[in-house]
C-alpha cells in the first residue's frame, strides 16, 4: 500500500521559541480517516480541537517524526544559511529516513516547482515530491503534520512560560511577547537562548537599549 508523507512546520516567524517541523506518514487507503476525524490546517482549529486530535493522529499514522529546532540553533545556522535552506535540509532527512512513496510539502517558497526540485535532488530513496503553498489546507496528511507541529510548539512555549513568566505566543505581533522582551532587557544585558537573537525584532530592541545607555553616558 503506497505511503504518503505530509510535512509542515509551526513557529517559522516567532522571535521566541523553536521552529517545530513534523513529517506525518499514512497509508493512502486511510486518508479518508483523517478527514472523518476533522483534520484541517492547524490554524483553522481551536487549541482544544488540536489537542483532541493529537493522540488520534499518532494512532492512525504509519509513522511520524517531529524535529524541534531551537532558537539558539536557528541563530547559529543563520550565520551560514537561511531559514528556507534549514527547512529543506530537515525535510530531506525526514524523507530519507521514513522512505515514503510520496511526500507532500507545505512549501515556504512561492516557486513551488523549484522548491520541489531542491528537495528531490537530495534524496536517497525513490519518492515523488509534491510542494504547494497552503498544502495544509488541501491535503489532510499535511494538515495532520501541521497539527502535531503546532501542539508540540505550544507545549514548549508553555514550558518556557512556566519557567520565565508570561511570554505570549512568541510572535512579534503579540504585545505580551514584546513586553516580555522589553522587560527582559531592562533586567539583563542579553536575551536568553530561547529568543532568536538574529531576528530583526530582537536586534532593534538590543540596539535601542545600547543607544539609550550611551546617551545617558554622554549627558
Amino acid at each position: 500500500m503506497p505511503k504518503i508523507l505530509g510535512i509542515d512546520e509551526a513557529g517559522r516567524g516567532p522571535v521566541i521559541g523553536p521552529m517545530v517541523m513534523c513529517g506525518y506518514m499514512i497509508e493512502s487507503s486511510k486518508k479518508s480517516v483523517l478527514k472523518r476525524i476533522g483534520v484541517r490546517d492547524s490554524k483553522l482549529l481551536s487549541s482544544r480541537k488540536r489537542e483532541s486530535l493529537f493522540g488520534a493522529l499518532k494512532e492512525h499514522a504509519a509513522g511520524y517524526q517531529v524535529v524541534s529546532i531551537s532558537a539558539r540553533e536557528i541563530d547559529l545556522l543563520r550565520n551560514e544559511t537561511n531559514l528556507n535552506k534549514i527547512e529543506i535540509e530537515k525535510m530531506k532527512l525526514m524523507i530519507n529516513s521514513m522512505k515514503p512513496d510520496v511526500a507532500i510539502i507545505d512549501a515556504p517558497e512561492a516557486n513551488t516547482k523549484q522548491f520541489a526540485k531542491k528537495i528531490a535532488s537530495g534524496l536517497s530513496c525513490e519518492c515523488r515530491v509534491v510542494a504547494e503553498n497552503f498544502a495544509d489546507r488541501k491535503y489532510p496528511e499535511v494538515g495532520a503534520a501541521s497539527i502535531i507541529a503546532k501542539v508540540t510548539r505550544d507545549k514548549e512555549i508553555e514550558q518556557l512560560a512556566r519557567s520565565h513568566g508570561e511570554i505570549g505566543s512568541g510572535y512579534p505581533s503579540d504585545p505580551v511577547t514584546m513586553e516580555f522582551l522589553k522587560n527582559w532587557l531592562k533586567r539583563n544585558k542579553e536575551f536568553p537562548d530561547f529568543v532568536r537573537k538574529s531576528w530583526m525584532t530582537a536586534q532593534v530592541m538590543k540596539r535601542e537599549k545600547e543607544q539609550t545607555r550611551l546617551g545617558k553616558f554622554a549627558m
